[in-house]
């Protein structure tokens, strides 16, 4: 074996090999990538696990089917598999020091909108799903209360209009921006998720601060 410059034998393979926890991370991103495409493709009841991956495989890193769904619908949430809540994300950190609550909305529904973009394919696959699987409808719970934990910080940023309690705001936040309004807006009326974000963040601005947020013409929708 022919040592390295440095004296370190075989140092750069060694430094080149994958950690065990870099391993992990890989295998269940490939996991859940494709579940989210067998879900996308055939739906959820009809997706096996043995489709996606081995089954050891799988129940080892997941468990069930239901965690794997909730496990998807994280990633495609934030964008990646990386362990920072959605709270925490850089692009919030814009929202804690803007000192315009109009502005807040704004840039929150802008974050709502590519957040939709790539959950909403999945939300529409399963939601109908939910009342015929336990395990899905506890794990559904979950991501919705994870919703509504998120809204309640956006209600606590806003100044809010007068006789409106933090509690209702951030229950009005989180009816007007459900992923069904998106899936309907952008489905069944056609809208652009541009004119979904400019209407969600008038109706925002107008029902918790009892202002208007800025709206595009209708032609740049």
């Amino acid at each position: 074996m022919i040592p390295s410059r440095t004296g370190r034998v075989g140092s750069s393979r060694v430094k080149d090999r994958p950690s065990r926890a870099e391993k992990t991370r890989l295998t269940r991103r490939r996991i859940v990538a494709a579940a989210a495409k067998a879900f996308l493709d055939q739906g959820y009841g009809a997706t096996t696990l043995d489709q996606v991956a081995a089954l050891q495989t799988v129940y080892f890193h997941f468990g069930n089917k239901a965690t794997l769904l909730k496990e998807a619908l994280d990633v495609a949430a934030v964008g990646d598999d990386e362990p920072v809540a959605l709270l925490d994300r850089p692009w919030l950190e814009e929202l804690a020091t803007e000192p315009d609550p109009v502005r807040v909305i704004e840039l929150w529904t802008n974050g709502g909108r590519e957040i939709m973009g790539r959950v909403a394919p999945l939300l529409a696959v399963v939601r109908g799903t939910v009342g015929t699987d336990p395990d899905l409808a506890a794990q559904w719970g979950v991501n919705e209360g994870q919703r509504r934990v998120a809204f309640r910080a956006l209600a606590d940023r806003a100044a809010l209009r007068p006789g409106l309690t933090v509690e209702n705001a951030a229950d009005l936040a989180f009816l007007i921006t459900s992923a069904e309004n998106y899936i309907v807006a952008t489905g069944t009326l056609g809208w652009s998720p541009e004119r979904w974000q400019s209407t969600t963040a008038t109706l925002l601005a107008r029902e918790l601060l009892g202002e208007t947020a800025a709206q595009a013409p209708d032609e740049e929708l």
